[in-house]
């Protein structure tokens, strides 16, 4: 659902930021055969959720303003498409996703990253908002 600028300006702007191994994970697709080629398909339809009025995991009415991608291992080989930011993990994913959230939070950015992954989720600051794959893949309709 896309609203008209006056009905989404009293929703928060937020930042989407994807753990992209876990939503990969969150399928028993065949992803792990080949996890670029996974990574490139789960990507692809990102950038139509820029600029959509959606529900927070919290039931919260938010517009998601960014969508950050944060790859790990065989899947830093993929090349995001047009309105998709990639963080190409130089170790574990969960690493970077802390720090990105925590540097977009710094900038005063609204966050939500997208896992299942409840040690992440711990390490996240109080601010963040979490949101498990199937909310995301629900987004996507996958």
């Amino acid at each position: 659902m896309r609203m008209d600028d006056a009905g989404m300006s009293d929703m928060a702007p937020v930042t989407v930021v994807v753990d992209v191994a876990n939503v990969m994970g969150s399928r028993p697709d065949g992803w792990w055969k080949d996890r670029a080629g996974a990574a490139t398909k789960l990507l692809a339809p990102m950038p139509g959720l820029v600029g959509r009025a959606v529900a927070a995991a919290d039931g919260e009415q938010v517009v998601i303003e960014r969508v950050v991608a944060v790859v790990e291992g065989a899947a830093r080989a993929v090349t995001a498409p047009d309105g998709v930011e990639l963080v190409r993990a130089p170790a574990d994913g969960d690493g970077s996703i802390v720090s990105t959230a925590a540097e977009l939070v710094e900038h005063d950015a609204r966050v939500l990253v997208v896992t299942a992954d409840r040690g992440l989720r711990a390490r996240l600051a109080d601010d963040v908002l979490v949101a498990g794959p199937g909310w995301l893949n629900a987004l996507l309709g996958r």
